[in-house]
């Protein structure tokens, strides 16, 4: 090949040359453009009121403003339960969830979105101050299937059942009706504690001057706690429904559960931990402007925690990410090693199976080596003739082989030193046999 380069003009070498780098140059560029291009994962949402799609939408919004390698598509689903079925079905790489509903078996959290509050309220002036006081009463579940099982946990821990304590699904649109009509007598719903959400709350009753809607306590909340590791107990401070006269009038013991951004346990540590990061410095970054991204926080990062964190969120909030050669350092050392033990073995093989490179046996060799000798052996001009034209003719064979580039040719450099090597071995020889002619002569 380097031969026949070499018959090449210099200019058309220099094209060749000229687009092999453009080639190498462009493979490159392509390379380098999908490694660094951004990944798009899919994250479903789902809210009754549309405000955790707003708030996901934000922060996908400022990741695209911000050039980021990690990127969010925003697919809107009708609440936390289908956010989670989404995700548990694989349709989804994210979504941000409710930790008491749902399969979390394909989740891992990646940070802690907000908390809600389980509120159990009832018309202010009511006399129902307790759970006990709830008997033979019916209580409107704002949200139904979403909050279906709030309500097992607390039947289950004030045997609401024996109470003759009902539960029905009510659509937030009919909750005044249902009210007024006196079609419940209180209702469950889980908010998180912002004054928006207050304030509907204290919307859904007949205003009063001098009353704000009695909040339920959850006296075993901390008893449930104990159990659902989903919840937590938590108290609901005096004055957070009204502020004067305050109401609550003391703090009030209820439930608290928080709204996660979930992951595929299956998306890689690195894409999530740089995810991570960015979510982290969206919320920093835009706090001021969105006070609903307050709320994002850590999750628990327990190993016994109810839902488990992904590696590479807890390699970011620990500070043990990885850089580029600590995870790929050993591949980088050993692949060199490796492909060098394989290069060994096929050369092995190769040799077994009887190939060799085609000059090791080509018979012009053992005709080249045995040229010297005969040389030496010679005992007249006429041999040393002969041996002359044998020599010429070797040389003008491979000298046309070389010229016209064919790979069997031996090297030019090689060959004129082998010959000049025979040419001084002949004029020897024809010294030595010119010496003894004139001995004999003279005797």
């Amino acid at each position: 090949m380097t031969k026949l380069a070499a018959k090449l003009p210099f200019w058309v070498r220099a094209i060749l040359l000229a687009g092999a780098m453009c080639i190498l140059f462009g493979a490159g560029l392509i390379v380098y453009g999908y490694y660094t291009r951004p990944t798009t994962l899919r994250v479903a949402v789902g809210s009754l009121d549309g405000e955790a799609r707003r708030a996901a939408s934000v922060i996908a919004g400022h990741l695209a403003t911000t050039n980021s390698p990690v990127r969010l598509k925003v697919e809107s689903v009708g609440s936390v339960l289908d956010a989670a079925k989404v995700l548990a079905a694989g349709d989804a790489d994210l979504a941000v969830i409710r930790a008491d509903v749902g399969d979390f078996s394909q989740a891992r959290s990646v940070a802690l979105m907000g908390q809600g509050v389980v509120m159990i309220v009832a018309a202010p002036g009511s006399t129902i101050t307790s759970i006990e006081k709830l008997k033979d009463r019916t209580v409107g579940v704002v949200g139904g299937e979403i909050n279906h099982r709030m309500v097992e946990v607390l039947e289950n821990e004030y045997n609401l059942a024996r109470t003759s304590v009902t539960f029905t699904d009510i659509a937030p649109a009919d909750v005044r009706r249902a009210l007024q009509s006196k079609e419940v007598s209180a209702l469950l719903l889980v908010i998180p504690l912002t004054e928006k959400y207050l304030s509907l709350v204290r919307g859904l009753f007949r205003q009063s001057q001098n009353a704000a809607p009695v909040l339920i306590p959850i006296d075993s909340a901390g008893a449930i706690a104990d159990v659902e590791h989903e919840y937590e107990s938590f108290d609901i401070p005096k004055g957070t429904l009204r502020g004067a006269p305050p109401g609550p009038g003391d703090d009030v013991t209820i439930l608290r559960v928080g709204y996660y951004l979930v992951a595929n346990r299956h998306l890689g540590s690195n894409l999530i931990a740089d995810l991570t990061k960015r979510l982290v410095s969206a919320r920093r970054d835009l706090i001021g402007e969105q006070p609903i991204l307050a709320g994002i926080a850590a999750p628990n990062l327990d190993p016994d925690a109810y839902i488990s964190v992904h590696p590479g969120a807890a390699a970011y909030y620990n500070g043990t990410q990885q850089c580029f050669m600590d995870e790929y350092g050993n591949a980088i050392y050993l692949t060199p090693m490796i492909l060098g033990a394989i290069a060994s073995v096929f050369a092995a093989a190769w040799r077994f199976l009887g190939f060799r490179r085609p000059d090791a046996t080509d018979p012009v060799f053992p005709a080249l080596y045995a040229l010297p000798r005969r040389i030496r052996n010679a005992e007249n001009e006429a041999d040393l003739a002969t041996l002359e034209d044998e020599l010429d003719e070797f040389l003008k064979g491979h000298l046309a082989k070389a010229a016209s580039g064919d790979d069997g040719g031996l090297d030019i450099v090689a060959l004129n030193a082998t010959a000049h090597r025979l040419e001084n071995l002949i004029h020897h020889r024809r010294s030595i046999l010119a010496a003894r002619a004139s001995a004999a002569g003279a005797r």
